[in-house]
């Protein structure tokens, strides 16, 4: 019995992050490939993104194959060499670009000059041209920093971009590109704003946030450590107000300056980063803050105080808490957590303190907190020997039956026998994902060595799933976390 191509799509939905079986598909019969191309060709930069040059380059040829003939001998004039520009080739039996609904103009870039000697203006405006054109409709799209070829004047651009649902751009892009973009796109749901040079004042992106009509998911990520412009903070908040209704996701690297938290009722998931630590007096107008649906919040350099009110203030939904803060209240944060969180299953706690105090309080939490899946405990702390091993022993005496994701990650290395004791005493339980993080495993390589060598021990008896041994205290990647 065939299946019919509807069914097959959904199918092939399901299997959008799988290239490899998405592939295996475009083999079965044409219905299949036919069915599985828009699927697959749909984002490409994830399939691509992190693989070898070789087939980044096989990409590139694939785009080239588009171009007609006058725009290759467009190119070849211009002395820019490449096989499928200077030869006899036919166009592909698909037009695969046709498919592309995630347009991201940095990949596209990064990927057309890993295969061709140069790439002038003229050739940027020509490679556009086959993806801003009556055949395509874009859901997203992101912009380099310098936007040098003139997108917002090919012909064509507002059928293909009027329907975006998401948005990313920075500081330094063009604000002229953005006031354009706001009188074609008012239904975007995501947009992610970076801001690398700090003073910036970007006009355009508060008009482009004025006139969106389903804003959702508003990011607004700062790269760099330095002083930040809090009077242009001020103007993207205020800017969120209208807002209030739609938006349910939000992250902001910057200490509020506004009320508009307070406002944002609907909010599902908040991060908040700030470089330095602050005082409550700075942050006065947190200190009673009510998001009752919120189910993510992360935080950096928040003071624990804001946070078990905020806490306290849910309604039990919180499923990820991801917080670094300093040692004051950190025991009252943590009975917050496990009071008012029946249902959390990620927690990160990264604090400044003397930990050791803390522990039976997660020994609570953990019995507790039954659904809880992955754990990270980070230590900045360099004052107190921390009893790894007495954390360890409440993790194998109370952790609930689906914790088995684990990330440590300290000043100090952890000593293997208590690893080891931790290992031996998880039998019969499900196999954990584990990373091990610590400063000094680069010029320390014997320990390190050991180190790996014990995870490779436990692994080989089913203990240990898959592992990890660094110095990146970035926690929140490697392994299946969230």
């Amino acid at each position: 019995m065939e299946l019919d191509e509807d069914v097959l799509f959904l199918i092939f939905e399901e299997l959008q992050n799988d290239a490899k079986s998405l592939h295996s598909c475009l083999l079965v019969n044409r219905s299949w490939c036919v069915t599985a191309i828009p699927v697959l060709w749909r984002d490409p930069e994830k399939y691509f993104k992190t693989v070898n040059p070789k087939r980044i380059k096989k990409l590139s040829n694939v785009i080239f194959l588009h171009l007609s003939e006058e725009s290759r001998n467009i190119l070849n004039d211009q002395g820019i060499k490449n096989p499928i520009i200077t030869g006899k080739y036919q166009q592909p039996a698909f037009n695969y670009i046709s498919y592309w609904k995630y347009l991201n103009l940095i990949f596209l870039e990064d990927v057309i000059t890993s295969n061709i000697d140069r790439f002038n203006k003229d050739a940027k405006n020509l490679i556009l041209n086959l993806f801003i054109n009556k055949n395509t409709n874009f859901i997203h799209l992101s912009i380099p920093q310098n936007l040098d070829y003139q997108l917002l004047h090919i012909s064509g651009v507002e059928s293909c971009i009027s329907g975006l649902e998401s948005f990313h751009c920075n500081d330094v892009t063009d604000p002229n590109v953005l006031i354009g973009l706001a009188g074609i796109c008012n239904s975007i749901k995501k947009l992610i704003f970076d801001n690398w040079n700090h003073y910036s004042e970007n006009s355009g992106i508060i008009k482009l946030i004025e006139v969106q009509k389903k804003l959702n998911n508003v990011n607004f990520i700062y790269r760099k450590s330095s002083e930040r412009n809090e009077s242009f903070n001020k103007i993207l908040e205020k800017s969120l107000i209208k807002h209030v209704d739609t938006i349910q996701y939000l992250r902001m690297d910057w200490k509020p300056t506004t009320k508009i938290l307070s406002y944002l009722d609907n909010l599902l998931s908040l991060e908040i980063n700030i470089i330095n630590f602050i005082k409550i007096d700075e942050v006065k107008h947190l200190e009673n803050l009510s998001l009752p649906n919120l189910k993510i919040l992360r935080t950096q350099r928040v003071p624990s105080k804001i946070l078990v009110n905020l806490i306290e203030n849910t309604i039990g939904n919180l499923y990820e808490i991801n917080v670094y803060c300093d040692g004051t209240n950190n025991k009252r944060l943590i009975q917050a957590i496990y009071q008012n969180c029946p249902y959390l299953r990620y927690l990160r706690l990264s604090l400044i303190t003397n930990f050791n105090i803390l522990i039976s309080e997660l020994e609570n939490l953990l019995n507790h907190c039954q659904l809880l899946n992955g754990l990270i405990i980070d230590l900045y702390d360099t004052d107190y020997a921390f009893g790894w091993d007495k954390l360890f022993e409440i993790l194998n005496k109370s952790s609930p039956i689906n914790l088995y994701k684990f990330k440590f990650s300290s000043y100090k290395i952890i000593k293997l026998e208590h690893l080891k004791l931790f290992y031996d005493n998880w039998k019969d339980r499900k196999s954990m994902l584990v990373k091990i993080s610590n400063k000094d495993y680069p010029s320390r390589l014997e320990v390190k060595q050991k180190l790996k060598d014990l995870n490779e021990e436990y692994k080989e008896k089913g203990i240990i799933k898959e592992y990890f041994i660094g110095i990146d205290r970035n926690v929140c990647e490697d392994f299946d976390w969230t």
